[in-house]
C-alpha cells in the first residue's frame, strides 16, 4: 500500500487503544505531576491514542514505532509548543529547544567538546569534584544527615562549571541551584495551560518566582560571557568553543544570547539529570545492600585498594550496570514530546499534521511487554549478554534519534567517577524504610529531597 493510501490515525482506527479521559481528570493531574496524567494504558499497550481539549496525542511504547517516528521521520517532527512554553523562557533557542537548521549548526558547534578524547581529559576534574564531596561528608562526622539530591546537584554543578566554563567566575552556585528548582516547580501548570491553548500571559502559582529565577540565571550567564569576550584569556572550554563557533553555511557567529542559551542548557539539563540519576542510584543501593556490596568489591578490585584514578573509570562494568538500571527505573527525563509538522506514516497509519507524539520513557522502562518484573531493581538486565538481545529503543535514558543527548557519554563517565570515589569512602543509609515517590517537574525528582545518613567506611 502506498503512503498516500494509508488511513489517518484517529480514535476510530481499528486495533488502536484509545484512552478516554476528561480534561477535568487530566488537567489537575498535569498540574500535580505530569507523570500521573499519562493514560494508564501506556504501561501495557504498544500505542495509545488520546484527545484532550481538542489536542490529539499519540503515545508510543513499542520500540519499533518509537524508532520509526523519532529516527526515520525525525524531519517531520518539531519540539512543539509544550517544550517551547515550558523551557523557552530560560533556555531560549539552545540545543534542547531549537529546531531545524538553527539546531543543526549549534549541534555541530558544540560537538568537538564531547569527543571521547576530550571527555577522558576531563576525568581528573570529575574525580576531584567527587573527592571534595567525599571530604565534606566525612568532615560532618558519623551519623550526619545529607539531602542526597541537593548534594549530587552541588557535585555535578561543580563539575559542569569546572570542565565546561573553567570555573564559576561570579556565578552564585547556591542561587543557581535554587533558581533551577524555582523555575521547574510550576511547569505542570504550563503543560496544562498549553493543552487548553490558554494565552501565555495567564497567571499561575509560582509564575513570579519562576520569572525571577529565569532573570537571574540569564543575567549571571550573560555577564560571564561578556567578561570572557573582553578577557581573551586563552582558556579552552565550552565557552571558548561557543565564542569561536561559526555557521559553516553562512559564516555567522553566535550572539551572547545564543551562547547563553546553550550554556544554560548544559548547566540546567546537564547537571540536573546526572545529579538525579546519581541520587536515585545511591538511594537504590542503600535499599539493596547485596548490590552495594558487589559494587564495592568491584571498586576495590579495580583500584587495588588505592585512590580512584581516571584509568579506573572505564573498568567499572557492574557499577555502570547499576547506574543504568537506576535510570531505567527513574529516568531523569521521563517524557519526550514532539509535534508533527506534516503528516507521516507510522505503523500502517498516517499521523496527521499537528498531532503531538509522546514517548513516555518512564512507561517504556516499566512496560510489562518489554521488561520482566519491571518494578524490580536488577542491574543484571544490563549485563552484555542480556542487553545484546534488547531493542535499542526499549531503553532511552538519554532520548533517541538525532536529538539524543549530546552529553550522554559525559554524564555516564561523570556518574561512574562520582560513585567510585564516594562509595569507596562513605556508607550512605536511608532515613526512610522505603524509596521516595518520584514526581515529574520536567525531570524526575524525589517528591521530597531524600535524607541519608553518612558514615565513614573503615
Amino acid at each position: 500500500m502506498s503512503i498516500e493510501a494509508l488511513p489517518v490515525l484517529s480514535e476510530q482506527s481499528p486495533g488502536i487503544t484509545v484512552s478516554r479521559r476528561s480534561p477535568l481528570s487530566v488537567l489537575p493531574a498535569l498540574v500535580r505531576d505530569p507523570l500521573q496524567a499519562l493514560p494508564p494504558e501506556v504501561y501495557r499497550e504498544p500505542l495509545v491514542y488520546s484527545r484532550v481539549a481538542s489536542r490529539e496525542r499519540v503515545f508510543l511504547l513499542d520500540p519499533v514505532l518509537i524508532q520509526e517516528a523519532l529516527v526515520r521521520n525525525a524531519d517531520a517532527l518539531s519540539k512543539g509548543e509544550d517544550v517551547r512554553r515550558a523551557l523557552g523562557p530560560a533556555l531560549g533557542q539552545g540545543l534542547l529547544t531549537a529546531d531545524g537548521a538553527h539546531w543543526r549548526w549549534q549541534r555541530q558547534s558544540v560537538a568537538p567538546a564531547f569527543r571521547h578524547e576530550k571527555l577522558v581529559g576531563l576525568l581528573p576534574a570529575m574525580i576531584s569534584a567527587a573527592e571534595r564531596t567525599r571530604d565534606r561528608w566525612l568532615g560532618m562526622g558519623s551519623g550526619a544527615t545529607v539531602r542526597i539530591g541537593h548534594e549530587m546537584m552541588r557535585t555535578t554543578f561543580d563539575i559542569i562549571v569546572e570542565t565546561m566554563m573553567s570555573g564559576p567566575g561570579g556565578i552564585d552556585v547556591v542561587r543557581v541551584e535554587r533558581g533551577i528548582t524555582d523555575y521547574l516547580k510550576p511547569t505542570g501548570w504550563i503543560f496544562a495551560l498549553s493543552i487548553l491553548n490558554a494565552p501565555e500571559w495567564v497567571p499561575y502559582p509560582g509564575r513570579s518566582r519562576a520569572r525571577a529565577a529565569t532573570s537571574y540565571l540569564r543575567s549571571a550567564i550573560t555577564g560571564m560571557i561578556a567578561e570572557r569576550r573582553r578577557g581573551g584569556d586563552g582558556r579552552e572550554d565550552l565557552v571558548a568553543l561557543l565564542l569561536g563557533a561559526a555557521d559553516p553555511e553562512t559564516g555567522r557567529v553566535m550572539t551572547d544570547e545564543e551562547i547563553a542559551d546553550n550554556l544554560l542548557t548544559f548547566i540546567t539539563a546537564g547537571h540536573e539529570t546526572t545529579a538525579l540519576g546519581l541520587a536515585w542510584t545511591l538511594l537504590l543501593l542503600s535499599h539493596h545492600p547485596e548490590h552495594e556490596a558487589r559494587v564495592l568489591s568491584e571498586i576495590d578490585a579495580v583500584t587495588g585498594g588505592g585512590p580512584v584514578r581516571p584509568e579506573h573509570v572505564s573498568e567499572l562494568t557492574y557499577t555502570r550496570q547499576v547506574f543504568s538500571e537506576a535510570m531505567r527505573l527513574y529516568p531523569p527525563a521521563p517524557v519526550i514530546t514532539r509535534t508533527a509538522t506534516r503528516a507521516f506514516p507510522l505503523g500502517g497509519f498516517m499521523v496527521p499534521e499537528g498531532a503531538v507524539i509522546v514517548v513516555p520513557i518512564h512507561a517504556v522502562h516499566h512496560h510489562a511487554a518489554l521488561w520482566e518484573e519491571p518494578e524490580r531493581f536488577d542491574p543484571r538486565r544490563f549485563a552484555p549478554e542480556q542487553a545484546k538481545g534488547r531493542h535499542r529503543y526499549a531503553y532511552m535514558p538519554f532520548g533517541a534519534g538525532p536529538r539524543i543527548c549530546i552529553g550522554s557519554a559525559f554524564a555516564q563517565m561523570e556518574a561512574l567517577a562520582i560513585l567510585a570515589v564516594v562509595l569507596k569512602a562513605v556508607r550512605l543509609r536511608p532515613k526512610s524504610g522505603s524509596m521516595p515517590a518520584p514526581v515529574m517537574k520536567v525531570t524526575l525528582r524525589p517528591r521530597a529531597d531524600a535524607e541519608m545518613l553518612v558514615e565513614g567506611r573503615s
